[in-house]
């Protein structure tokens, strides 16, 4: 369902260094301490629990209230805004995240207290934002809280929230404790929200699955390749570009930030702070901002092109002509997917002409098994450039310490 191409030099790759990185994932799947690579199998039994559910969740929400920030929503934003075209019967998801008071008033009045299902998910089960947020909705809709069967829970199974839930009897659902947060939509995390809202969560693993195979079986050699370019050009280009041309990806380029950056920004070994700058892009709109500052700006970015080969949107440019706006005629009769394509491959060569490095992920169309591989593409690039880079790809600890300086600022 994906293509892709890379479009730099891979033949002055070291293959020792490449099989460094392989060799890595693998001992990291085959130790258990880092659980992301079970998920694609391991979380079909949850989709099968969850599908018990369906006619009384049915019978009784219409909407899903997402409570949780980061790791904790950007994967489930992601998903859900690729898929939603091609489900249009799903349910309404509203998501409570910031702890902006704006954004928090403006979500709560879409929410039908009887007709909204609550999930909260927090990983640690501490999470401020998601729990300040929580008590907030509890006290404005006045929401009973033991027994409720409109409130489900997603976090760690000993963490305070999952105490919380078990001693007013909710409903709960266990994050494992070797996935990481930002590696979680496979899990609980994603799974729960989306199968309940509607969504085919069960052909979403499945394309997981079989990309997950692949790579193991060493079919999919060029993610190797691109990780391994990346960190062994990371002085020359620390920086890489997402542009994807769709807004149905401007999501997903978020969920990739956040991955990518919370992941790669640490100290290795020898205590060097190291790390890739991940940069989201829209195309065609970005081709209008952040375009010029590739192709003349200093070369020390790489640049990823991500676009849908074939859309079920067949919007058509009308073969109309306009006195003073004849300029534009060239693509009369086109359809608006033939532009968009075209704008990509036109802005890729043109960087590439730049002297930028650009590889390129081509979805034929979008759908659920494509969905899959593409959130195990990026958790395995994210895997193996950490590993290459000799740091811990899955703590946080700067995010640790502004998390201590807030609770200090608060106890005063």
């Amino acid at each position: 369902m994906l293509r892709f191409t890379t479009h730099f030099d891979t033949k002055e790759l070291d293959p020792f260094t490449i099989e460094k990185g392989y060799e890595s994932l693998r001992f990291e799947a085959h130790n258990q301490e880092v659980g992301y690579y079970h998920l694609p199998s391991g979380s079909q039994d949850l989709i099968h629990e969850l599908t018990a559910l369906d006619s009384e969740i049915n019978r009784r929400f219409n909407t899903i209230a997402v409570v949780g920030i980061g790791g904790s929503s950007l994967g489930i934003k992601a998903i859900e805004r690729l898929l939603r075209p091609s489900t249009p019967n799903a349910k309404k998801i509203i998501y409570l995240e910031n702890s902006d008071p704006i954004s928090i008033i403006s979500e709560m009045k879409e929410i039908d207290k009887f007709k909204t299902l609550f999930i909260v998910i927090s990983k640690s089960g501490g999470t401020v934002e998601t729990l300040s947020i929580f008590k907030r909705l509890v006290a404005s809709f006045e929401l009973p809280l033991m027994s409720s069967e409109q409130i489900y829970v997603v976090s760690d199974d000993n963490s305070i929230l999952s105490h919380f839930a078990d001693e007013n009897k909710l409903r709960r659902f266990i994050i494992p404790a070797n996935v990481g947060g930002r590696f979680s939509v496979l899990s609980a995390v994603g799974m729960v929200p989306l199968t309940l809202a509607g969504f085919d969560t069960l052909s979403i693993l499945k394309g997981a699955e079989a990309f997950l195979e692949r790579f193991w079986n060493r079919q999919e050699e060029h993610l190797i390749q691109k990780a391994t370019y990346y960190v062994t050009h990371k002085e020359q280009f620390p920086m890489n570009v997402l542009f994807a041309y769709s807004d149905t990806f401007e999501e997903f380029g978020k969920w990739v930030v956040q991955l990518w950056g919370e992941s790669l920004g640490k100290r290795n070994r020898r205590g060097e702070r190291v790390g890739l700058t991940p940069i989201s892009l829209i195309g065609s709109v970005d081709q209008h901002s952040f375009l010029q500052l590739i192709i003349e700006g200093p070369l020390n970015k790489t640049v990823t092109f991500l676009h849908i080969e074939h859309s079920e949107e067949h919007l058509m440019i009308p073969n109309l002509s306009l006195k003073y706006l004849e300029k534009s005629d060239f693509v009369n009769g086109k359809s608006f997917n033939d532009l968009i394509n075209a704008q990509c491959y036109a802005t890729m060569q043109s960087v590439l002409q730049s002297g930028v490095s650009v590889d390129e992920i081509a979805w034929k169309q979008i759908d659920e098994i494509s969905v899959g591989e593409m959130i195990l593409y990026y958790e395995l690039l994210t895997s193996l450039s950490g590993a290459l880079l000799e740091i811990n790809t899955y703590d946080q600890p700067g995010v640790e310490l502004g998390k201590q300086i807030l609770e200090g600022y608060f106890k005063k």
